[in-house]
């Protein structure tokens, strides 16, 4: 029998790969020819392309606009999501009331939640994977005495912890790590030993209250996978980009996935789960210490994550900004969810059932009616320092970089009192307490003075 070449497959039909070598040492080897040659190459053969569904598919708008700013958001967000419903895999979707565009349009927006089948979109819970909340009850400790241990316990701004100052990676976790083709990568584990006990910059936040129904103080904090879920997602990307190509050209990059029934898809998963258990931890590392800071017993702790893919057999909710209400979505699951609305209003906690409109979910805080540089833009005419005072009175406020950031003040979000009333109307979960602010740490604008940019200004200074 003649041995066949790589052109003997490309006249067959079939597109030159990275399997071509070994399947053509394979046929060769067994003498495969005529119908066991075709059987095996069935294997490789590239599936038909996948169009768009020609309508998008319909979804819940659990928003509505009071004026003429809320209305330009909410056109954006029904337009962005009417693309996003067209991706071939998706079969339901709703938008809450925290809803803001993420990205261009057919981007998943922020308060968005979209259900695929057997099918796992990267782009759909971005790159702060598993963004989440933890909040412990202290008891009648001193909220000024939590907030100063908090603050001694916590890391805000870009990189992480140095090696005197890291926190012990678990055993259980680092095996987890190397358990898993995606993760047991030592760039990503020592990545995820130093970024242990850090929280990032944006809108994460260290938060300090008292419960209105029993008086305990309490911390809440809230971040996501740091650096290490980031490059998860940059590999995920990757695959769901390969797939894309030999799927379905016509959806849009953002919106590419991983088919779960691949081994890729397996491996993504389960390391999602690994992300989720580090991020976890990460909270449960400040939380911790800052008791043993206090030589405080901790009273009651739960959690949650509202910016993850939450599975219920062949579907796969994808919760971009949207906190879990179905038990079903959370294995460890220990009280009620968290929705925080802004640093100067109660983070609240709630419960509820889950409806055809909400699909399980409830919003993940109060969102935007507008992007950080357009609300910058509005507090031109006032100091920033005037702003803050404003707007932040009475309460203990810290900037970790020691750089106030108006983007992230209680003016930069929507109207917390119209949110409340939106999630009663809409049925998005009951409150059932609330943690009244005390004060809150976050990053700030740690660019403002970055080394870099005072390295330009005084290149500047030099010249003139």
């Amino acid at each position: 029998m003649e041995k066949i070449n790589g052109n003997t497959l490309i006249e067959l039909g079939y597109k030159p790969g990275k399997w071509f070598k070994k399947a053509i040492e394979f046929i060769n080897e067994k003498q495969l020819s005529d119908e066991d040659l075709l059987n095996y190459l069935d294997q490789f053969k590239t599936p038909p392309q996948i169009d768009l569904h020609e309508n998008e598919i319909p979804f819940s708008i659990n928003l509505k606009a009071e004026n003429e700013i809320e209305e330009t958001n909410l056109n954006a967000v029904v337009a962005t999501m009417k693309e996003v419903m067209r991706t071939p895999t998706v079969v339901s979707g709703a938008i809450m009331p925290d809803a803001c565009p993420a990205g261009p349009k057919g981007t998943i927006p922020v308060g968005g939640v979209v259900v695929t089948k057997n099918a796992i979109h990267p782009g759909m819970h971005s790159a702060d994977i598993c963004c989440s909340l933890m909040l412990t009850d202290y008891g009648k400790i001193d909220p000024g005495l939590l907030m100063d241990a908090a603050h001694a316990s916590t890391h805000f701004g870009p990189g992480g912890r140095e090696r005197n100052e890291q926190y012990r990676f678990p055993t259980e976790l680092l095996e987890a790590f190397k358990g898993n083709r995606l993760l047991n990568d030592n760039n990503m584990i020592q990545v995820a030993r130093k970024h242990l006990g850090t929280q990032g910059d944006g809108n994460h936040f260290l938060f300090v209250g008292t419960s209105r129904k029993t008086g305990n103080t309490m911390m809440v904090t809230h971040h996501g996978s740091r650096a290490v879920g980031a490059k998860l997602f940059a590999k995920g990307m990757k695959i769901a980009e390969r797939f894309r190509k030999e799927r379905s050209v016509k959806t849009l990059q953002q919106n590419a996935w991983i088919p779960y029934e691949t081994q890729e898809g397996q491996a993504y998963w389960e390391a999602l789960q690994v992300i989720r258990a580090w991020t976890k931890h990460n909270h449960i590392c400040i939380h911790n210490a800052a008791a043993e800071k206090l030589s405080v017993e901790i009273e009651n702790r739960f959690w949650n994550e509202h910016n993850f893919v939450f599975k219920d057999g062949d579907l796969f909710y994808h919760a971009k900004g949207a906190t879990p209400l179905n038990e079903k979505f959370m294995p460890d699951i220990t009280g009620p969810r968290l929705i925080p609305l802004n640093m100067a209003e109660p983070i609240l906690m709630v419960e509820g059932k889950t409806t055809a409109e909400n699909l399980g979910f409830a919003p993940h805080g109060a969102g935007r009616n507008m992007s950080r540089t357009a609300h910058r833009r509005s507090k031109e005419d006032k100091k920033i320092e005037a702003v803050f005072a404003e707007e932040t009175q009475g309460l203990d406020i810290r900037f970790y970089s020691n750089e106030i950031d108006i983007t992230e003040l209680p003016s930069a979000y929507k109207n917390a009192t119209s949110v409340r009333a939106q999630m009663n109307e809409f049925e998005l979960g009951s409150v059932i307490d609330e943690v009244l602010p005390y004060g809150s740490i976050m990053a700030g604008d740690w660019q403002r003075n970055a080394p870099w940019k005072n390295k330009r200004r005084n290149k500047k200074n030099r010249k003139k």
